[in-house]
């Protein structure tokens, strides 16, 4: 089984101007995140526009960044559906592929309850050998697994973990302590907040920021780990006037905006959550300018 740690990139899904996958440069942003030493590629996450992508897209996404990667990292793949029979057949095609790990995200429109979560977890575990990570991102899904049914399905041979994007620390804290003594690891999918969790008990970090500063967001997990907890808030901290830049549109066009301010040919995010006004190009733009000068990029 894989270990479940470190610094994981959601990453950006690269896109021509009529949309199709820019396979080419995905190869390229996956060798540029194992160069600066991220721990895991995650394709089709939320950076990587998971909930626009096509059956047919995400498993050529998945192959082309497994036969990049070529068992340097750890592949995880975003797998969730609204329907559990659809899950499973996401979660077949990733496994089939060679994923090493299964991001599961709650259903998603229709309110789902505990139990509803519980048995549609617990039915696509059955249906796999992958390992599963949980993911719980409720702003997004409209559904939030709560600590209590994390416990239960951290019993469960194959759900090794949890990411928690719900930028709630409370939520967050319970599913590290909950499930302390447990063969469970939990993830943070905030990115503000990953110190944090790692000085908590959590094993690593989700990170969408990665996609524009690898670097930094391995820092502050490879500084923690090393306990120079000075270089590793230095790290945390430089985060901060990026993710200010989300106030100007959805945070996944802000990061590949940003990747492509940087000189990487990425393309828009797909139609239409794609817009970012004049104001918040402007903002980024001094943000990357700032932090350049600072040494991020």
């Amino acid at each position: 089984m894989v270990e479940l740690k470190g610094i994981i990139v959601p990453i950006v899904a690269p896109m021509n101007e009529d949309e199709s996958i820019n396979t080419d440069e995905l190869r390229r942003q996956v060798d540029r995140q194992i160069d600066a030493g991220i721990h895991g590629i995650f394709p089709f996450g939320t950076n990587g526009e998971g909930y626009i992508l096509n059956f047919d897209e995400k498993k050529r996404v998945l192959e082309t960044v497994i036969d990049q990667v070529a068992g340097r990292v750890p592949v995880y793949a975003g797998t969730g559906a609204i329907s559990t029979k659809e899950t499973i057949e996401q979660c077949k095609m990733a496994e089939a592929a060679g994923a090493d790990i299964l991001s599961v995200i709650t259903p998603w429109f229709a309110k789902a309850s505990q139990h509803e979560l519980y048995v549609h977890y617990k039915t696509v575990a059955e249906a796999v050998k992958t390992p599963i990570v949980l993911y719980n991102i409720p702003a997004r899904t409209g559904n939030a697994i709560a600590p209590e049914t994390v416990v239960e399905l951290a019993k469960i041979d194959n759900i090794m973990g949890a990411k928690d994007s719900s930028g709630d620390w409370d939520n967050l804290s319970a599913y590290i302590e909950d499930t302390k003594g447990m063969d469970f690891g939990v993830l943070s999918g905030n990115d503000s907040l990953i110190l944090k969790a790692l000085k908590a008990g959590a094993k690593g970090a989700i990170a969408g920021c990665a996609n524009v500063y690898p670097k930094n967001m391995v820092g502050i997990y490879e500084n923690w780990k090393k306990s120079d907890l000075e270089a590793a808030q230095k790290c945390q901290d430089a985060v901060a006037p990026l993710r200010a830049c989300f106030k100007y549109g959805n945070p996944n066009t802000v990061v590949k905006v940003a990747v492509n301010l940087l000189g990487y040919p990425v393309g828009k995010c797909r139609a239409p959550f794609n817009y970012l006004p004049e104001e918040g190009i402007e903002a980024l733009k001094k943000t990357l300018a700032d932090d350049k000068a600072k040494g991020m990029c």
